[in-house]
């Protein structure tokens, strides 16, 4: 790590892509943004039987069965369907326009992130989850949709103009709305300035899209026993030991550590019910206060829709293969009474930190990663086929929400799009890894780097944890421990007892100290060519990472 004093013209220069003597050669060229703050040029409702076409008269477009309203105005445009009688699939909305192909653009993804965000050249078939960046060769410039959307939308951008499609689906079926009027979407645009770094229009960009975003009250930092432990030989009594850690190396002062028990505490470790632990834990509201005495805030993980529960077939999601227990329907009001009384006992029993995982893929059967325009498979159907999928992902979130009174909560493989304003802090990447390196860098190091802009304003930001392992050179957790702590987002660490001595107590001590203190999330200053940044501006100085090392990346674990 090298850490050198940076001009606001070098951070400009160095994060749109340049050498930073290039910085005064820029200048004001033509402006490339592109309006699409109006009504559209184009809108296809797509039912079960195909594409039908909208005409449009003013900001309303319809045909005999489906109306569509769109009214611009300063905040956003509302986007307001109605269908009484039709099932609706898909509503596609395109702004024809000149584009500047030299437009580099910034991609989201539909919940977690897998090392796949990048800049990159226009790819006009390319899917844009949720919103994304313009770097014209003089300022950034956003388009998206705001959080909370009751409908899944992608964005494609190509030289004749821009794509919004919303998805309107009822799992893979088409959705019922009746009477109502589906406030769907609500369109956002900013436009960049060149006076600000692609990083920073980033940054108010996503805090234009979430106008009430809910963040915990101090920054978030201390233990996760997963990337060690990794649900096997876990106990309460580890636990207990691994919470004196987090107390012996946290910094003095009110901002207490945390202490996850992640996945490997329940009956079944990876399934409910959640109403109580394995042998190895056997009272968890004992163990909560076991840790608070320590001076360590104590959490817990659960996966709030799987279960090995006797479920009605009609209570279940379509069935999976591989799958070994029942995953919960969320779109019934039995769902979220279960989902309640979890989410609720956790916190009865004194934790302060409840972590749900998987309700991406336990609502549509897919990773993130392989989700691409269609979501899930066709042709299934929540049981309440009156409402999207987003709506009844939201109805989940608010439930778990409600019910955890005064805990935080993390989410982790959720929608981040749908958890912003809902949970303080969001998993934003795929897992990094006590076992392989590799993971750490491809998934850990982007989503610190491109959901960065997302932290303080959807959600204080986890780009998961920090392994301390034998398996892993502690050269390299170092450097990733490093640049967590110092980022200005939540620290999570995972020390093998095995690993843990003199020198990585030093470095964890570090680490606490930083975190534990507000400050500016670190921005990465070379994102625009790369997708592993490796040189950062962290307190206003340039500070460099090597991720790769003399022998490079190895396609196998290190």
């Amino acid at each position: 790590m090298n850490p050198r004093k940076l001009s606001r013209r070098d951070v400009l220069a160095l994060s749109a892509g340049l050498p930073a003597s290039a910085a005064a050669q820029t200048g004001r060229a033509a402006d490339g943004y592109v309006e699409i703050l109006r009504p559209p040029d184009l809108a296809i409702a797509f039912l079960e039987s195909g594409p039908r076409p909208l005409a449009r008269e003013g900001n309303r477009w319809s045909i005999a069965d489906i109306s569509v309203q769109m009214d611009p105005a300063a905040g956003g445009m509302p986007v307001r369907i109605e269908a009484p009688e039709v099932p609706l699939v898909r509503l596609h909305l395109r702004w024809r326009a000149a584009v500047p192909e030299r437009w580099r653009i910034l991609n989201d993804q539909w919940e977690r992130s897998y090392g796949d965000l990048e800049w990159r050249g226009m790819a006009g078939d390319h899917i844009l989850p949720w919103y994304f960046l313009a770097f014209d060769g003089h300022a950034t410039h956003g388009y998206g949709v705001a959080t909370g959307a009751s409908c899944f939308a992608f964005w494609q951008a190509d030289p004749a103009g821009i794509s919004l499609w919303l998805d309107l689906r009822n799992g893979g079926s088409a959705v019922r709305l009746g009477p109502r009027t589906l406030e769907a979407a609500v369109v956002r645009v900013r436009r960049g300035a060149p006076d600000e770094s692609a990083f920073q229009s980033a940054r108010r960009f996503c805090r234009q899209l979430c106008s009430q975003p809910r963040l915990p009250s101090a920054p978030v930092y201390g233990g996760n026993n997963w990337y060690y432990a990794y649900g096997r030989n876990c106990s309460a009594a580890a636990i207990e030991r691994d919470a004196s850690l987090m107390a012996e190396l946290a910094p003095s002062g009110p901002n207490r550590p945390f202490m996850v028990i992640d996945d490997g505490w329940s009956l079944t470790n990876t399934a409910g019910p959640w109403e109580r632990g394995n042998a190895g834990f056997p009272d968890m509201a004992e163990l909560a206060a076991a840790i608070k005495r320590q001076g360590v805030r104590p959490g817990i993980w659960l996966r709030p829709l799987y279960t090995t529960a006797d479920v009605a077939p009609s209570e279940r999601l379509r069935p999976r293969g591989g799958a070994r227990y029942a995953t919960l329907d969320p779109s019934l009001p039995e769902t979220l009474d279960t989902v309640r009384r979890d989410t609720g006992r956790m916190a009865s029993w004194g934790f302060e930190l409840i972590k749900h995982d998987y309700t991406s893929f336990d609502l549509l059967g897919r990773w993130g990663s392989s989700m691409g325009a269609d979501l899930t498979e066709a042709g299934w159907h929540f049981a309440d086929g009156s409402r999207t999928t987003a709506e009844i992902a939201l109805a989940l979130y608010r439930t778990i929400c409600q019910a955890a009174g005064g805990a935080a909560i993390i989410g982790c493989n959720t929608f981040g799009h749908l958890s912003a304003g809902l949970f303080e802090l969001q998993r934003t990447g795929d897992d990094t890894s006590g076992r392989d390196f590799n993971r750490t860098r491809r998934m850990g190091v982007n989503t610190l780097a491109f959901r960065g802009p997302q932290h303080r304003a959807f959600f204080d930001l986890d780009a998961d944890c920090a392994p301390i392992t034998p398996q892993i050179p502690w050269e390299l957790s170092a450097r990733w421990l490093d640049l967590v702590a110092r980022s200005g987002t939540a620290l999570f660490v995972s020390p093998d007892p095995a690993a843990v001595n003199a020198e990585s107590k030093q470095a964890l001590r570090r680490a606490f100290a930083a975190t534990a203190q507000a400050r500016e999330v670190a921005e990465p200053l070379d994102w625009t060519d790369t997708t592993t940044p490796g040189r950062w501006r962290i307190d206003g100085r340039a500070v460099e990472y090597d991720w790769y090392g003399s022998e490079g990346a190895s396609p196998f674990p290190l």
